[in-house]
C-alpha cells in the first residue's frame, strides 16, 4: 500500500488567518495530501504546491477544487505528480496572502549620518513613517522570505523592508540639496525621491511598497548642538545687521533733500560772509560730513558754479588831483602825495560848505 492510498478525505483551507501572517504552510497530518479531498483559495490568497522542495505549481485566484480532477493547471500539475496521490515523498502546501498591507510604520534604528548640502557640517537626522505594500510576484517572494518555514509574519518582512529603505536615504538626503532647516517643508518630494530609489530592488524581490511617507524627522545630541551655534551666530549677524540697516531703511530721498538743504545754508552763510570761501569750506565739510551723495568734487563744482554766476563788482578808479595818481573814487585822501580829494559843497539856498546829504545851516536837502 503506497504512503497516499486509502486517506480519508480533507479540506485543505487557509482560513481564520492571522492578521500579522504573510505566509502559512498548511499544517495537515503528515503532510499528506489526500486522493478526494478540497482545495479552498478565497479571495486574497495565493496556494503554492511545493514538491521535494520545488514549487511546482501556483493557484492565484479563489475557487473551490476537488484534488484528484484534472481540470484546473494546478491540480492537474499536483496529479501528475503524485500519480493517483501514491507517493512516498512529502509536498507540502503554502498559502500566502495578496492582499496590500496598509500602515506599516517604520522608523531609523540610529542617526542617519550625511553632510549639509548648505552649512557643510555633519548631520544625524532620525526619520519615521509609514509605508503599504504588496506581493506582486508570488513565486519570487516565497522564494526570497519564506526560507522552508511554517510561518512568515508581516513583522519579519516589516524588518527587510526597512532594512532596505535606510541605506540608499542617506543618499537621497545628501543629493536632495536641502538644509536641515528645508527638510520638513519637503518632506513630500524626499518620500517620493526615497520610493523611487528603492523601487527596482524591491519589485526584484517580487513586491511592491506603495504610498511611503516620511511622517517626522529629528536631529541627534550632537547636531542639535551645531544647530544651537549656528542659530547663535545668525542671530548676532542679524542683530548688526539690524543696527546698520536701522539707518540704511531710511528714505534715500528724504536724506538727499535734508543734505541739499544743510548745503544751501552753508553757501547762503558763506555769501554773507567777508570771508566767504572759508564759510563755503564749513558748508563743504557739513555736506561731506553727512554723506549725502555729493562728493567733494561735486561740491567744489557747485561753488565754482556759484562764484562764476555772480557779478564781480570793482571799485571806480579816478586820478588824484593834486598828483595824478590813479585812486579810489571813494578815497577822502591821495596815498601817494596826501592831498584832499573831495571838496565841500556849497548849499543853494544859503550858500554854506556841506559835505553831507543836509545843510547844517538851513536843512537844505542837497
Amino acid at each position: 500500500m503506497g504512503f497516499w492510498a486509502n486517506q480519508t478525505r480533507s479540506v485543505i483551507e487557509w482560513k481564520d488567518a492571522s492578521p500579522d501572517t504573510l505566509i502559512w504552510r498548511w499544517d495537515g497530518t503528515n503532510d499528506e495530501l489526500k486522493n478526494g479531498s478540497k482545495l479552498i483559495v478565497n479571495p486574497g490568497q495565493a496556494a503554492i504546491f511545493l514538491y521535494e522542495g520545488e514549487i511546482k505549481a501556483i493557484h492565484d485566484y479563489p475557487g473551490k477544487f476537488e484534488l484528484g480532477t484534472g481540470n484546473v493547471p494546478f491540480l492537474t500539475t499536483l496529479k501528475n505528480i503524485m500519480q493517483n496521490f501514491t507517493s512516498e515523498h512529502k509536498a507540502n502546501i503554502y498559502f500566502v496572502r495578496t492582499t496590500e498591507f496598509v500602515d506599516q510604520k517604520w522608523g531609523t534604528t540610529g542617526p542617519i549620518k550625511y553632510d549639509d548640502p548648505k552649512y557643510r557640517f555633519p548631520v544625524g537626522m532620525i526619520a519615521h513613517g509609514n509605508f503599504s505594500f504588496h506581493i506582486t510576484d508570488i513565486r519570487n517572494f516565497f522564494v526570497n522570505f519564506s526560507s522552508n518555514t511554517d510561518v512568515v509574519t508581516i513583522a519579519s518582512i516589516r524588518k527587510n523592508i526597512i532594512g532596505r529603505i535606510l541605506a540608499p536615504m542617506t543618499s537621497v538626503f545628501a543629493k536632495s540639496g536641502y538644509s536641515y532647516s528645508e527638510i520638513d517643508s519637503h518632506i513630500q518630494e524626499l518620500s517620493d525621491l526615497l520610493s523611487q530609489a528603492v523601487a527596482e530592488d524591491f519589485k526584484k524581490l517580487g513586491f511592491e511598497m506603495s504610498d511611503f511617507r516620511i511622517e517626522r524627522t529629528d536631529f541627534d545630541e550632537k547636531t542639535h548642538e551645531r544647530i544651537d551655534k549656528i542659530a547663535d551666530k545668525m542671530a548676532e549677524a542679524q542683530g548688526d545687521a539690524a543696527k546698520v540697516n536701522e539707518f540704511a531703511n531710511i528714505n534715500g530721498a528724504g536724506i538727499a533733500n535734508y543734505a541739499t538743504m544743510e548745503q544751501l545754508r552753508a553757501l547762503n552763510a558763506a555769501a554773507a560772509n567777508q570771508n566767504g570761501m572759508a564759510g563755503m569750506g564749513i558748508g563743504m565739510g557739513l555736506g561731506a560730513g553727512l554723506g549725502a551723495g555729493m562728493g567733494f568734487g561735486g561740491m567744489n563744482n557747485m561753488m565754482m558754479q556759484n562764484q562764476m554766476q555772480q557779478p564781480v563788482q570793482q571799485t571806480p578808479m579816478v586820478a588824484c588831483k593834486g598828483c595824478g595818481a590813479q585812486i579810489k573814487a571813494t578815497a577822502k585822501f591821495c596815498p601817494e602825495c596826501g592831498k584832499p580829494q573831495q571838496e565841500a559843497q556849497k548849499c543853494p539856498k544859503c550858500g554854506a560848505d556841506v559835505e553831507g546829504k543836509f545843510c547844517p545851516e538851513c536843512g537844505q536837502k542837497m
